[in-house]
């Protein structure tokens, strides 16, 4: 009987003093073999909210201001498989950390499971509900009915991205990153024509207006999980990870698995369903005010891929070191991947300090919407340098294994979050870029906490 994997972040079979393990020193060559893949990646769920705005924003400032909300909301649920996946992830390089290499197959097949489950759960909730949740939370009819109209079709995705999600877990937690890229390039190519098609009615297609978007995103996504499906059969050694044997189902070791990846979840859900409050609190202050938060927030994601890249590489690198008892390299290896985040996100911070209006022009062609954005735009890139190595300690946290640790400590930061975006939205009737200075408070607040908890807590045992 194949052996099942022992779900303990500590291996039974290493012992105190063991040294038939290789040393391990991460270098800065191997920093980035794993993370400029993960950009890419990242890149594919930003490329789809750039390409959508920048094609919706030249249809109107309603439609823009709606789809930036229906995007917000569809990244919502996709919040809890996006948590779940950065469990397995953690699980997953822990064990290639260990090379027990046979317990990962077992770990993803059961992945699979439950997000297959999950996302046919979510998409029910979507599909039944999202016209009473949107109706509740925004205030303008003309951005309602067009935020429905675009979420009536995204929604068809969820299970789909679900499933996405777990995939780059399986690939980032090997350390096997390329083939991300590839998905990546597709989904951009696939989205950039349907949407062109689509939203306009260009060759030969229906005119479908902000539905189109939707459709297209959600054609776009199934073309990465396409790939992902023949890559994994052609080039992943089924019998070296015992992918896709499909045994037995666990109940106790899907159970270890959700209560390592629960905290997670929460965290996650809990981190995107308040920025879509953030979101909404804007709508309730103006049309314009969402249609310049549409645009800011397409660039705050551009700018921000490598913030959200080193990170992942952050918590897989961590979890490797651990599970090779190298524990006492993690403090370097966490400046080495700060040096490098900080150095790849400066060239775009100061493309867009020289620019930021022309920038905004790329979005729309109001020229009072995109001057309004410019000041903004000079905020959410303060935001992005004090969240790079905010990020990279953050994730160190989840990477250890310590994921309820994580979990409280951001829920903490998000109180005091939720307070300034309060007052400063709806008390003091602050302008729209003193409201996105949230960005910068929460950045430095989360880098303070995390960096004291690497110097202070006891996370090494």
């Amino acid at each position: 009987m194949k052996q099942r994997i022992d779900t303990r972040l500590s291996s039974n079979n290493r012992m105190k003093g063991r040294s038939d393990k290789p040393a391990l020193s991460i270098t800065n060559k191997e920093i980035w073999q794993i993370s400029y893949p993960i950009i890419f990646g990242n890149l594919a769920q930003t490329i789809m909210v750039f390409v959508n705005t920048v094609f919706i924003g030249h249809v109107g400032n309603i439609e823009l201001g709606a789809v930036m909300l229906a995007g917000i909301y569809y990244l919502v649920f996709t919040a809890l498989a996006m948590g779940f996946a950065i469990g397995v992830q953690i699980i997953i390089a822990r064990r290639f950390g260990e090379q027990n290499y046979k317990q990962i197959g077992v770990v993803f097949e059961h992945g699979l499971l439950f997000t297959t489950i999950l996302g046919v759960t979510l998409w029910v909730i979507m599909h039944f509900f999202s016209d009473i949740l949107l109706d509740l939370i925004i205030d303008s009819p003309n951005v309602y009915e067009a935020a429905v109209q675009f979420t009536n079709y995204r929604h068809y995705g969820i299970v789909i991205v679900c499933i996405n999600y777990l995939f780059r877990s399986l690939y980032i937690g090997l350390s096997n990153t390329k083939i991300i890229t590839y998905t990546t390039i597709l989904m951009a190519a696939v989205n950039i024509l349907l949407d062109y098609s689509l939203i306009f009615g260009n060759l030969g297609f229906p005119e479908m207006g902000i539905r189109g978007a939707g459709l297209s995103s959600v054609c776009a996504e199934l073309s990465a999980l396409l790939l992902f499906i023949f890559h994994t059969l052609k080039m992943i050694p089924f019998r070296k990870y015992a992918l896709f044997e499909f045994g037995k189902i666990e109940l106790p070791l899907l159970k270890s698995v959700l209560k390592l990846a629960f905290p997670t979840m929460l965290q996650r859900l809990m981190s995107f369903g308040l920025w879509f409050v953030f979101f909404a609190m804007i709508e309730h202050t103006g049309e314009m005010q969402i249609a310049v938060s549409g645009i800011v927030r397409s660039v705050y994601m551009l700018v921000t891929i490598p913030v959200f890249a080193f990170s992942a590489t952050s918590n897989t690198l961590t979890s490797r070191l651990i599970g090779a008892d190298k524990q006492e390299e993690i403090p370097r290896t966490l400046i080495k991947i700060t040096k490098m985040s900080i150095a790849t996100i400066v060239p775009l911070v100061v493309i867009c300090v020289c620019a930021p209006q022309y920038i905004a022009r790329i979005y729309t062609d109001d020229i009072i919407l995109a001057a309004n954005s410019a000041s903004t735009i000079y905020v959410i890139l303060v935001a992005t340098l004090v969240l790079a190595p905010a990020m990279i300690y953050f994730e160190f946290i989840s990477g250890t294994g310590h994921t309820l640790s994580a979990l409280l400590l951001e829920a903490c930061v998000l109180v005091l979050y939720v307070v300034y975006l309060y007052l400063s939205s709806s008390v003091w009737n602050l302008s729209i870029e003193w409201i996105w200075c949230t960005e910068i408070l929460y950045g430095s607040l989360l880098l303070v906490t995390s960096f004291a908890y690497m110097k202070l807590a006891k996370w090494k045992k």
